[in-house]
């Protein structure tokens, strides 16, 4: 293991400037180029969030049409998430192998002929196929776009571009929404279609469009390809010093001596995939094992807390809270996609000025005092005879109040965080595991959430949504450092400085906490 610890180490201790040294005092402009590269890389999560956000409403007429009961419907609903998995695991492999540009591309791809077959569904089982090739498609999208995002951003407006992704989710569910609404006047056997397979025209033009964006320089450098990733570096840092330090950032991770100046050049091969996969799940260090740990979980977290079962149940939620009309719950639905987009707008403004760990407390503070508020509402309307006005209000007001916590916290940083702790050569398979435990918990949930309400009370779930809720602000608190402003060759650092251990080692003579303390 002592030979794997120098394919770790970010900046050399002689190293006398970092980026941060090179920041102006005046905060620099941002990087145009940057951020539209980041702009159409983090486009392909629309599709999730439009898929996501369409079968809310769709559920309603497919349920009518095909006459198919709840647990089918939980199947429908969540199945795309589950199969969303192979996407996600293969997805690391193939960015590594054909670039990180192309893997977005072969996204698009997959998901047009998802869309394409819910479009032109005859039967539940049709509809199942395609609604699992879509989730594919929704796989790779997912790893794929904040991992490009944040190897093409510079430091000082990473967290701002690598939020990106989020943003178009909440876009694409606002957009499912919206389309839920509009073609609810359509004949029944045509509506859910239209609503299903539109999906696919703009997923073929993000397909055709990435085409247009340079490949990763991280990519580029782990190819030998040093002429090009300079390229890439000059027009996508601040500077032209901030520029070379990456370049040297990068290079010393991947084993290329810092005073090469060649265009290309042989790579060393020091790992197979799967020795990648070695290091992360059976040999890690402990400072990986905490990036892991980190990356895995605040995925995990942000799933398990609940807003997918109001993001894909929000017409139940609302009718459970008391609105009859069938119009006025797709609206107050597109209602909450609105909150979602608005909040996770004014996130992207905050990730580079307060702070990742700041922002994510806050948030899931806020959502665990609306999850609480929102099961009191509930469960005071399910036991009452009565028409009680403040309660609806009060359910209302606290669905709108959680996922707006959510879009300004837990919703970006999850994408951001887990895009930047993990070393190169581990980034693609560790952003895809985070991925992998994404999507699963949200299966877990699309798939349980009707059977779970009707088992413990829709009040009682929401209940259990802020315990979980009240579980991930602890491990939070505990176990995830900042890290804004830091290179992406910095995270490791940033991570050794938290290990932990069953046994306690005293500090070393320059006087750093080693394992079984923190700092």
């Amino acid at each position: 293991m002592a030979g794997l610890k120098g394919e770790y180490e970010t900046v050399s201790s002689q190293r006398e400037k970092t980026i941060a040294d090179l920041e102006p005092q005046k905060k620099p402009k941002r990087n145009v180029y940057a951020m539209a590269c980041a702009t159409l890389a983090s486009m392909t999560s629309i599709l999730l969030g439009y898929d996501t956000g369409v079968m809310s409403g769709a559920a309603l007429f497919i349920k009518e049409e095909l006459k198919i009961s709840d647990v089918k419907i939980e199947v429908l609903v969540g199945i795309i998430n589950l199969c969303s998995l192979l996407g996600s695991a293969i997805s690391g492999r193939t960015s590594d192998w054909i670039g990180r540009r192309y893997t977005i591309v072969l996204a698009g791809v997959i998901f047009f002929v998802g869309a394409f077959l819910m479009g032109f569904a005859t039967n539940y089982a049709f509809l199942m196929v395609g609604r699992c090739v879509a989730g594919i498609g929704v796989g790779y999208a997912l790893m794929i776009a904040p991992v490009y995002t944040a190897e093409v951003s510079p430091a000082s407006s990473r967290g701002f571009l690598t939020s990106f992704p989020e943003v178009f989710i909440n876009t694409g569910v606002l957009l499912g929404y919206v389309s839920n609404y509009a073609f609810s006047k359509l004949p029944l056997n045509l509506g859910w279609r239209f609503m299903l397979g539109i999906g696919a025209i703009p997923s073929a033009f993000l397909a055709v469009g990435v085409l247009a964006m340079p490949e990763s320089p991280r990519w580029l450098v782990m190819q030998g390809r040093l002429g090009d990733a300079t390229k890439v570096l000059d027009r996508t840092s601040d500077s032209k010093q901030e520029a070379q330090l990456r370049l040297s950032d990068i290079k010393e991770a991947a084993g290329i001596p810092l005073e090469c100046t060649d265009d290309v050049v042989q790579v060393p091969k020091r790992n197979s995939g799967e020795g990648v996969w070695k290091e992360l799940l059976l040999y890690p260090t402990p400072s990986v094992r905490h990036i892991l740990i980190a990356g895995v979980g605040i995925h995990f977290f942000q799933q398990a807390s609940g807003i997918d079962a109001v993001v894909l149940y929000s017409p139940r939620i609302f009718s459970k809270a008391g609105i009859t009309s069938a119009d006025d719950v797709l609206l107050a639905t597109v209602a909450v996609g609105f909150v979602k987009t608005v909040f996770i707008l004014v996130a992207t403004f905050f990730l580079d000025k307060v702070g990742r760990r700041t922002l994510l407390l806050s948030s899931v503070a806020g959502m665990i005092l609306s999850l609480v508020a929102l099961g009191f509402g509930l469960t005071v309307i399910g036991h009452s005879d009565q028409k009680l006005r403040w309660a609806i209000a009060l359910s209302i007001a606290t669905v709108f109040s959680f996922v707006g916590f959510f879009s300004i916290g837990m919703g970006p940083i999850a994408w951001v965080y887990s895009s930047e702790i993990f070393p190169l050569r581990l980034r693609a398979q560790g952003a895809s595991m985070g991925v992998a435990a994404n999507r699963a918990t949200s299966g877990v949930i699309g798939m349980s959430f009707i059977s779970l309400y009707k088992s413990i009370t829709i009040g009682g779930a929401f209940f259990l949504f802020a315990g979980v809720a009240t579980v991930a602000w602890v491990f939070f608190f505990t176990m995830l450092p900042e890290t804004q402003g830091k290179t992406l060759e910095e995270m490791e650092e940033s991570f050794g400085k938290m290990r932990w251990s069953s046994t306690a080692h005293d500090s070393d003579s320059n006087g750093e906490v080693q394992l079984g303390s923190r700092e």
